[in-house]
């Protein structure tokens, strides 16, 4: 063994012998010597779902206890009652949901497609195994979507972090700038809000769950680019946005996110929802004095300016298809006339290698129907929209009181001097403040069709992908093209939505050590071998000696460098 391994290896068997305290939660590290970080920067998903029995909605750790009450596969142990799945990631109970984790996957050309190929490998596991579970006991189990975390992992270290660059306040300031993107790729008309929560060694983005793996893939590419480059910036204060051509929508404060810390961006916190409105209607007015831009321009102009870091970490698949669907090439599914009933029957009515059906049949210049679709357990999207109307009066109400009612801010005269700009930027705000809402513009009909006026289009497909055109001279303006000339234009652009190609996309370097990990093969130490016997957090892996039992740990980076070491 090289002599740097064997020192490695023998710092990883005394930390081994230590007692280790107990994680809080599938991506926390491993208090100790041994390292806390692994050597490549990450990124991971995880999706959670509630579990519905012959209808009605159950809590799944009261109903089975652990995982195993439903999967009868051997499995590796993790903290508390998670467990390693036999296709790399893990599945655990959380508040009342059936919670399917990634592994760790390094962040390279290509990471977008590949954390989202093995969230949906997970997701089909969990499904096989239910579908087992009820041929044996009689019953109906279907899985619903509840949400998405797209996680992507943050290196400066706390000791590095000051006042202008830590990790929250990176996480305040994309949740300035990614709420609109995001919604735009991989939301749904029933959606309310995008989050942004600071986790440490990571950023975690939480969105609703998207059920066309296409659109999750097109989700995750826009998510990763866009984090991995703010991460770079020289500051994390909001106000980097006045001296940038990223357009934000204007008056849009975040609030505190409902779970941990964090800032999530609710449909209340724009002058009208994002998510019910006509994407293609120019009504967003932007800081920074842009005019009036739909929400596909926004999130279309937002991810055009970080095109390079969105380009290094996507396949040249995922950046075509993102851009296809900003520039309105392929649907949206906030496009769709409510939300797809895919997300009732996760596993079923989508998997890997599908598009939704309202996907492949979509036409962009159809008129929405006027009929409205019932959502299982939910109602018609009619509903949902008067209960978020009622939560928005209540939210306009509650932020008015708040500002007759003295804050200690304005019983300092130092404080108050900072004005309303810097106050807008510190990170740490109140729960609901969002923007001046008093000027709430009226909602458009959802009946209403959706031409994207040609005189406001300012980024057209024909000068390439979110190349802006250029201005007209002075004095002239740009003829129409007529109906017919641009219906068939439009013919010619638009392609139909296809399923990810995935034959040429290849297992990542820390994909590879969790297949090993559980599919039970033996690693060869020197003249030992070891078998694997538990997971202490996504970094490290807890083998017995076969020898004499005696067990140790070793790190993800560790097992890397072994990977011809291993023994089936």
């Amino acid at each position: 063994m090289p002599t740097d391994d064997k020192a490695d290896f023998e710092e990883a068997a005394s930390a081994g012998q230590t007692r280790l305290r107990r994680a809080a939660g599938p991506w926390a590290s491993v208090p100790g010597p041994v390292a806390r970080r692994l050597r490549m920067p990450v990124t991971g998903m995880e999706a959670e779902f509630n579990v519905f029995l012959d209808g009605l909605e159950i809590d799944p750790r009261a109903f089975w206890g652990r995982p195993t009450g439903f999967i009868d596969v051997p499995m590796l142990r993790r903290e508390k009652s998670s467990f390693q799945l036999p296709t790399g990631g893990a599945v655990y109970f959380d508040r009342g949901v059936i919670e399917v984790v990634t592994p760790v996957i390094e962040l390279a050309p290509g990471c977008s497609a590949r954390v989202v190929r093995n969230l949906w490998e997970q997701i089909a596991f969990v499904r096989r195994e239910l579908s087992k579970w009820e041929k044996r006991s009689g019953r109906h189990i279907r899985l619903k979507a509840y949400s998405t975390h797209y996680n992507v992992s943050f290196e400066r270290s706390r000791a590095h972090q000051n006042g202008e660059r830590n990790v929250h306040r990176l996480a305040h300031l994309l949740a300035h700038i990614i709420p609109v993107p995001v919604a735009v790729v991989g939301t749904n008309r029933r959606s309310t809000g995008v989050g942004v929560r600071p986790r440490g060694d990571r950023i975690e983005i939480t969105a609703d769950f998207t059920p066309d793996p296409g659109l999750m893939i097109a989700t995750a590419t826009v998510v990763i680019g866009i984090v991995r480059e703010v991460m770079t910036w020289p500051s994390y204060d909001v106000s980097l946005l006045d001296r940038r051509p990223i357009p934000t929508v204007e008056g849009v404060v975040p609030g505190k996110h409902t779970t941990r810390k964090g800032w999530l961006t609710k449909d209340f916190h724009f002058p009208q929802s994002p998510f019910t409105s006509d994407m293609d209607a120019p009504i967003w007015k932007v800081r920074g004095g842009h005019g009036l831009l739909s929400l596909r321009d926004i999130a279309l102009r937002t991810a055009w300016y970080f095109r390079r870091s969105i380009r290094r970490y996507a396949d040249p698949f995922s950046f075509r298809m993102l851009f296809s669907i900003l520039k309105g090439g392929a649907p949206s599914l906030l496009e769709l006339d409510d939300r797809p009933s895919a997300y009732e029957d996760v596993g079923r009515l989508c998997r890997w290698g599908m598009v939704l059906p309202a996907l492949r049949g979509f036409e962009t210049r159809r008129r929405p129907s006027t009929a409205r679709q019932v959502v299982w357990n939910v109602g018609t999207l009619d509903d949902f929209i008067a209960a978020r109307e009622k939560e928005r009066a209540e939210f306009v109400s509650q932020r008015r009181r708040r500002r007759r009612a003295p804050t200690a801010a304005q019983a300092r005269p130092e404080a108050s001097a900072l004005g309303k700009s810097a106050a807008a930027s510190v990170p740490k705000i109140e729960a609901g403040m969002g923007g001046d809402l008093e000027t709430v513009r009226p909602r458009p009909s959802p009946a209403r069709p959706r031409p994207r006026p040609a005189e406001e289009a300012t980024l057209r497909p024909g000068n390439g992908a979110g190349r802006p055109a250029p201005a007209p001279p002075s004095g002239v303006v740009r003829r129409r093209a007529p109906a017919a000339e641009r219906r068939q234009r439009e013919r010619r652009r638009r392609q139909d939505p296809v399923p990810f190609p995935d034959r040429r996309l290849s297992r990542s370097a820390y994909e590879q050590v969790f297949l090993k990990l559980v599919a039970g093969e033996r690693l060869r130490i020197g003249r030992e071998t070891y078998t694997p016997i538990g997971m202490k957090g996504w970094y490290h892996a807890v083998f017995r000696r076969d020898s004499d039992g005696h067990e140790r740990l070793l790190t993800i980076d560790q097992l890397l460098r072994k990977m011809k070491d291993w023994q089936v």
